[in-house]
C-alpha cells in the first residue's frame, strides 16, 4: 500500500519547508507505509526557492512537485496532484498543516479500515474559538445555505483535510471549480452517487495557525460559483 498527500503550495508562510518535513516524518512514523508528497505549485512562487526544493528532496524520499506558471487556484492545483498520485489512498491538506497530526491519522485509519471510501474533516466547535470573525460567519452561512439548500448529511464541506480511497479520484477529478467551492462540490458529487460511501470526521487545528485575510473577489467568485451548483444538473 501506497498513501499519496496532496499539498497545494501558493506564496507559502516562512518556515514551510521545515513544517512539511516534520509533518511528513511524524505521519510517516504513525503508519509504518510508503507516503508518497506531491506539492503542487500553483504559479510562480516567490516564497518557493531552489534551496526550499533541496531541503525537501533531501528529507522525502518520495517527493513529487508539480509546477506550472499561472495562479489557477486550490481546487485546480489539488486536481493536478490527484491527477498524478500513485496512492491507494490519497489525502490533502493545506501547505502549513494546520490540523493535528491525530485528525490526519484519523482519516488515514479512516479510510485503511474500510469504514469509508471517503472521509471529510469536520471542524468542532473549538475550532472556531481560534477563526477570525469574518471567518467564523461565513463558515456560518456557507453550512447555513448548504443544509437549506443541497440537503446534505454533512454541511461542513470546506475542512482543509479530505481523504478518499484510488477508486475515488475519478470523481474527484470530475469537479469543475478551480478555487474553494471545488470542496463542496466533491462532497455533492459523493453523495450524489449511490455506491460512495462518505464519513465525516472531526478534526482539531495546530496551535498558533494562521490564518490569511479574506480575498473578497474571490469571495464573489464563490458565490456565483455556490448559485451555478444549486441549478446544476444531475
Amino acid at each position: 500500500m501506497i498513501v499519496s498527500v496532496v499539498l497545494p503550495c501558493y506564496n507559502p508562510p516562512p518556515g514551510w519547508e521545515q513544517t512539511i518535513c516534520a509533518a511528513y516524518k511524524s505521519f510517516c512514523d504513525s503508519i509504518d507505509v510508503p507516503v508518497e508528497l506531491i506539492i503542487v505549485l500553483d504559479g510562480l512562487c516567490p516564497g518557493v526557492t531552489t534551496d526550499d526544493e533541496i531541503l525537501l528532496n533531501k528529507f522525502i524520499p518520495r517527493l513529487n512537485i508539480v509546477k506550472y506558471e499561472t495562479n489557477k487556484g486550490k481546487g485546480y492545483a489539488i486536481r493536478k496532484g490527484v491527477s498524478v498520485a500513485k496512492g491507494d489512498i490519497i489525502i490533502y491538506t493545506d501547505i502549513d498543516f494546520p490540523y493535528t497530526a491525530s485528525s490526519i491519522l484519523s482519516v488515514y485509519k479512516t479510510l485503511r479500515n474500510g469504514d469509508a471510501d471517503v472521509a471529510v474533516g469536520v471542524k468542532n466547535e473549538a475550532y472556531y474559538e481560534h477563526v477570525p470573525l469574518v471567518r467564523k460567519i461565513i463558515s456560518r452561512i456557507l453550512r447555513f445555505l448548504i443544509r437549506l439548500f443541497l440537503s446534505m448529511p454533512i454541511t461542513d464541506t470546506q475542512c482543509g483535510l479530505k481523504g478518499f480511497k484510488r477508486s475515488v479520484a475519478p470523481l474527484f477529478l470530475q469537479t469543475t471549480i478551480d478555487r474553494y467551492l471545488f470542496d463542496l462540490e466533491f462532497v455533492r458529487n459523493c453523495f450524489r452517487s449511490k455506491k460512495i460511501t462518505v464519513k465525516a470526521i472531526p478534526i482539531a487545528l495546530n496551535e498558533h495557525v494562521h490564518f490569511r485575510k479574506m480575498n473578497y473577489r474571490i469571495l464573489l467568485n464563490e458565490a456565483v460559483n455556490f448559485i451555478r451548483l444549486l441549478f446544476r444538473k444531475q
